[in-house]
C-alpha cells in the first residue's frame, strides 16, 4: 500500500511529520536565507534523480515537486517521509536541494495570508484574512449529524436524515469555499464542522457560515476528527485525533484546549497514524500504518521491521491498555541485499483505515495492507477480528497471500530490498462495514484493491460470498471506502492504473505493467447479502481543467478514477472523482440526478484566498450533514492526480442558502 488518510499521499507533497516551533522556523529558514552555496542541482542528480526523474514507481515527478515550497521539501527530507532518503546529507546539501527543487514561498500555491509556518500554536489567535465568529456558543447534537469518518457506528458513511432528498439535490449550489493547506474530511455536531490538516491547522468552523470559531496551530494530523460527549471535557465534548509524533491528542471540542496527550503509541522510527482512531465505550482504538514501504527504497535501509497493530487507550486519560500486533509471525533476519545491509522479515501489514467496533460481540474489526518482504506471514491483505477488552486475535481471514511489496521495485532500476516476487500490492485501505441483513443477521462488508468485494461472517471470519467488481491495480480497485444504506453496498472502483495504461500505453511502472483488463472506474450497488450487482454506472469522461504547475509545465492528465470513499443517503449517493466532480446518484438505479464540476472555476474563499483552483476528489469522500454537503477538492492523494498544494473545503446547500 502507501500513505494513508489517508494516506497515501505523494512523497513529498506537505507531510510534515512533526512541526513544531523550531521545526516551523528551521523549515521557514530554507526560503528567507541567501541561496547556499551547496550546487543543488548536483544534489538532485546524485541523490534524487533516479526515482524523481522519470519519477519510479508512485513517486512524483519533478515537475510535481517544483509546486512545492521549498520549505515544505526541506520538511520532508528533515523531519517526514523522506528522512530516510536523505541519510547522508549534510544540512547544506538538504537546503540546498530544497532551494533548488522548490518554489519560493511567494510562488507556491497559498502563500501570504495562508502561509502555516510562521503561526503561533495556540487556541482562538486570530489569523489575518480568516472570518471569526462573534461568538462560539454550543454544541447543540441534532439528528442529522457526522460526527465521524463512517457517520455511524457501523462505518456506513450512511446519512439517515440528511435534509436532501432526490427532488431538491438537482438544486445543490456552492454556499461557500475555504482554503485549506492538506485538509481532511470534516465533521460536523450541530453548527459545528471540525477539519484538521497535515500542515498542522485544526479548525473549528461554523458549519452554516464558514467562520472561524477557533483554531490550533500545532495538530499535524492525517486523521478525521471524532466528536462525543464526554464527562471529563469541560465543556462535556471532547474530539481526538492521532497526530505527528504517533500520538494521540484529546481536545475540549469547545474551546480546542487539550485534555491530554498520550505517549507515543508506536515506537517504530518510520511509524504514522493514518486511520482515524475511533471511541467505543470507554476506549479509544487506534491503527497503526507505517512508511517502511518507501524507505526501502534507500539499500542502506535494513528492511523491514514494521508491523501494523491495533493499539487500545483509556478514554479518559490516553494510557495505553493493551496494543496488538497482526503479524503474528517473529520479525526474524533473512539475508543481505545487495548492498551489504541486513534484511528482516515478515513485515508490513499496516493499518490504514479506522478500525470498526462491534461492542455487541466484543470485538473490532480491522483490514491490513500488504506485505513488505517475501517471509511469509498470515497477517496481511487481511480482515482481522480482536477482542475489545484484550487486544486477543479472535480470528484473521487472508484473502491474498504473497502480495510482497515496497516502492523501487519497477522498471529497470530495481532496488536492492525489493522481495522476490514483487505482489501486486492489492491490500486493503478501506474500513470494513458491518451490515444488518434482512433476515436479522450480519454480515462484515470489506472492499480491497484488486476489486473484489467480500461478505464475511463476523463471528468466524468466513467468506460467505467474494464478487470481482473492479479489474484492480495498485492504485484500486476499491481504495478508500465503500457505503452502505440500509438495502445496499455502494463500491467506488478507481482501476486508475489501468486508465494510466489506456492514456500512456509505453509506461514500465509494474503497477502500470501491461494487462490486458480493461479499466472499469465507476460506481457499483451490490447486494450486501450474496454480492450480487445490482446496478453500475460508469464514470462519465467529462471536462476537467486542473491548475497548471508552478513555473509552467503541463497540467496531469485528467483522471475520472472513483477513489475517494462515497456517502449515501436513504435515496442518494454522492461520490467524487479524480477528475474533480462530485455527483449525486439515485441509489435505486444508479442515475446521475446532480453534478458539479470543482475544477471549472476557481474560488475566492472566505479565508482570503483569491482565485483559488479546485482539483481531485481523492480519498476524501463528503460529508453530509443538516442539508448540507462538504467536501475536500484538490487533496493530492496516493496517485498524486489533481493535487493543487492548497486544498478548498467546499460546501454546498440548497440553493446555496
Amino acid at each position: 500500500m502507501r500513505m494513508r488518510i489517508g494516506a497515501a499521499l505523494p512523497l513529498l507533497a506537505g507531510l510534515a511529520l512533526g512541526l513544531g516551533a523550531t521545526t516551523a522556523a528551521r523549515a521557514a529558514e530554507v526560503s528567507t536565507a541567501a541561496p547556499p552555496a551547496v550546487d543543488g542541482a548536483a544534489v538532485f542528480e546524485a541523490r534524487c534523480k533516479s526515482c524523481h526523474e522519470p519519477p519510479t514507481g508512485r513517486a512524483p515527478s519533478r515537475a510535481d515537486l517544483s509546486r512545492r515550497s521549498r520549505a515544505d521539501i526541506y520538511t520532508a527530507l528533515t523531519k517526514g517521509i523522506m528522512a530516510p532518503m536523505a541519510e547522508g546529507l549534510s544540512a547544506d546539501e538538504i537546503r540546498a536541494v530544497s532551494h533548488w527543487l522548490g518554489a519560493p514561498e511567494a510562488e507556491a500555491p497559498g502563500a501570504g495570508k495562508t502561509d502555516l509556518l510562521k503561526r503561533p500554536a495556540l487556541p482562538t489567535v486570530p489569523v489575518a484574512g480568516e472570518p471569526r465568529c462573534p461568538a462560539a456558543g454550543h454544541i447543540q447534537p441534532g439528528p442529522g449529524d457526522w460526527s465521524e469518518q463512517g457517520s455511524d457506528p457501523r462505518a456506513r458513511r450512511f446519512q439517515p436524515v440528511p435534509g436532501l432528498t432526490a427532488a431538491t439535490v438537482p438544486r445543490l449550489k456552492l454556499k461557500w469555499s475555504f482554503a485549506m493547506s492538506g485538509g481532511g474530511q470534516p465533521v460536523v455536531v450541530g453548527d459545528w464542522l471540525f477539519v484538521t490538516n497535515r500542515n498542522g491547522r485544526f479548525y473549528a468552523l461554523d458549519a452554516r457560515s464558514g467562520c472561524v470559531r477557533w483554531s490550533l496551530d500545532d495538530v499535524v494530523s492525517r486523521t478525521t476528527p471524532m466528536i462525543v460527549r464526554s464527562p471529563f471535557s469541560p465543556s462535556g465534548w471532547a474530539t481526538f485525533v492521532g497526530t505527528s509524533g504517533r500520538r494521540i491528542r484529546a481536545l475540549d471540542a469547545e474551546t480546542g484546549h487539550e485534555i491530554w496527550r498520550s505517549d507515543p503509541v508506536e515506537t517504530h522510527p518510520i511509524a504514522v497514524l493514518t486511520g482515524s482512531p475511533i471511541v467505543s465505550g470507554e476506549r479509544l482504538f487506534v491503527p497503526v500504518s507505517s512508511l517502511e514501504e518507501v524507505s526501502s527504497i534507500n539499500p542502506a535501509y535494513s528492511c523491514c521491521t514494521f508491523s501494523g497493530s491495533l493499539a487500545a487507550l483509556d478514554l479518559k486519560t490516553g494510557h495505553r491498555l493493551w496494543q496488538t500486533r497482526v503479524i503474528p509471525e517473529p520479525n526474524h533476519p533473512l539475508r543481505r541485499n545487495a548492498a551489504g545491509t541486513q534484511m528482516y522479515g515478515p513485515a508490513g501489514a499496516a493499518i490504514w483505515s479506522a478500525p470498526m467496533a462491534d461492542p455487541t460481540r466484543g470485538l473490532v474489526y480491522v483490514a491490513t495492507g500488504d506485505s513488505y518482504t517475501d517471509a511469509e506471514t498470515r497477517g496481511s491483505d487481511a480482515v482481522i477480528a480482536l477482542d475489545m477488552k484484550t487486544g486477543a486475535i479472535r480470528w484473521s481471514r487472508q484473502v491474498t497471500a504473497g502480495d510482497n511489496f515496497v516502492m523501487g521495485c519497477s522498471g529497470a532500476r530495481i532496488g536492492a530490498n525489493c522481495p522476490s516476487p514483487v505482489g501486486p500490492d492489492y491490500d486493503f485501505g478501506a474500513t470494513p462495514i458491518l451490515f444488518r441483513l434482512p433476515s436479522g443477521k450480519d454480515m462484515l462488508l470489506a472492499g480491497q484493491k484488486s476489486g473484489a468485494v467480500y461478505g464475511l461472517d463476523p463471528d468466524t471470519g468466513a467468506v460467505r460470498w467474494t464478487t470481482a467488481v473492479g479489474a484492480g491495480s495498485a492504485l484500486g480497485g476499491v481504495e478508500w471506502g465503500m457505503s452502505a444504506d440500509r438495502h445496499r453496498l455502494y463500491v467506488p472502483i478507481s482501476d486508475i492504473g489501468l486508465l494510466y495504461q489506456e492514456m500512456m500505453p509505453g509506461t514500465s511502472d509494474a503497477s502500470l505493467k501491461p494487462d490486458r483488463r480493461a479499466s472499469r472506474p465507476g460506481l457499483y450497488a451490490l447486494d450486501p447479502a450474496d454480492g450480487r450487482i445490482l446496478w453500475s454506472t460508469p464514470a462519465p469522461k467529462a471536462p476537467c481543467s486542473y491548475a497548471r504547475p508552478a513555473r509552467g509545465g503541463l497540467a496531469p492528465p485528467c483522471m475520472r478514477a472513483q477513489s475517494a470513499a462515497p456517502s449515501s443517503t436513504p435515496d442518494l449517493v454522492f461520490s467524487g472523482t479524480m477528475d474533480g466532480w462530485l455527483r449525486a446518484y439515485d441509489v435505486r438505479n444508479g442515475q446521475i440526478l446532480w453534478s458539479d464540476s470543482t475544477t471549472a472555476r476557481t474560488y475566492d474563499t472566505l479565508n482570503g484566498i483569491k482565485g483559488q483552483p479546485g482539483g481531485a476528489i481523492d480519498g476524501l469522500g463528503p460529508t453530509l450533514a443538516h442539508g448540507a454537503v462538504y467536501v475536500m477538492s484538490g487533496f493530492d492523494g496516493a496517485a498524486r492526480v489533481g493535487g493543487n498544494g492548497m486544498n478548498v473545503l467546499l460546501a454546498y446547500t440548497v440553493d446555496g442558502r
